[in-house]
């Protein structure tokens, strides 16, 4: 798939993992750990029922799956063919009802401007080499109305010494060299990309964690790991929960 915002070891990096994607307790049991945060961050500012969302840089499909429980009418983006062979196969085996397409967030705005209530991407934009671009694409995306998230790693020392030091180092929550600390975004940058877009700032929280309880939670804190809600100004109104 022809696109110009990729870095290809990246996509080479997450589809090796492709098929332990849905092991719970595997490499990328983090992302499994944080999904119903991820869920309860969304439904905090939407109700899925009968919207149609879209969810960008999905992966082996594990927010996308979520989406389509919670009632959605979930498609599911990416550029690795591993990846999407693996969200293809485990929703078939769950008996959901998940559209995958092996296609850019660029790409598809182009082909569908205005078709979604629901945007996500998670973990993705601190993978690409213009993340603005992404944000672009996601507000295009969008209905009027429509709502926008986003999840991504805050740049400051705090940052790289959790999320790099401490979770891939030391802790070994996640595997070695999935972060580029020169690639994470600061709230004021997403959020100014997202304005000069039309988005409106909806909501902003954070992720945590207690090494002691391994668990994570949500929190005030956005320096390390943090989720920010946009809406895309117009006549719809979704509500939430």
């Amino acid at each position: 798939m022809a696109t110009d915002n990729v870095h290809i070891g990246e996509i080479e990096k997450f589809g090796s993992h492709a098929h332990r994607w849905w092991e719970p307790d595997g490499e990328l049991k983090t992302l499994h750990a944080i999904n119903p945060l991820r869920m309860q961050f969304i439904q905090a500012h939407v109700s899925l029922a009968g919207r149609k969302a879209v969810d960008v840089g999905c992966g082996g499909g594990i927010l996308t799956e979520a989406l389509a429980k919670g009632g959605a009418d979930a498609l599911g983006i990416d550029l690795s063919e591993d990846l999407l062979g693996a969200a293809e196969a485990h929703a078939r085996e769950s008996g959901l009802a998940v559209t995958y397409r092996r296609i850019s967030a660029e790409e598809l705005a182009d082909s569908q401007p205005g078709a979604f209530d629901v945007v996500t991407c998670m973990e993705m934009l601190e993978h690409v080499p213009e993340p603005a671009s992404v944000v672009a694409a996601c507000a295009r995306l969008a209905k009027p109305g429509g709502t926008v998230f986003f999840s991504t790693l805050n740049r400051n020392l705090k940052a790289y010494l959790l999320a790099i030091v401490g979770a891939e180092y030391l802790l070994r929550m996640i595997p070695r060299g999935t972060h580029d600390f020169s690639s994470f975004i600061r709230p004021s940058e997403l959020s100014r990309w997202a304005r000069g877009r039309g988005l409106e700032l909806a909501g902003l929280e954070g992720i945590g964690y207690n090494p002691i309880t391994g668990q994570f939670h949500l929190t005030s804190d956005i320096g390390v790991n943090y989720l920010a809600a946009f809406h895309k100004p117009g006549t719809e109104n979704q509500g939430g929960c």
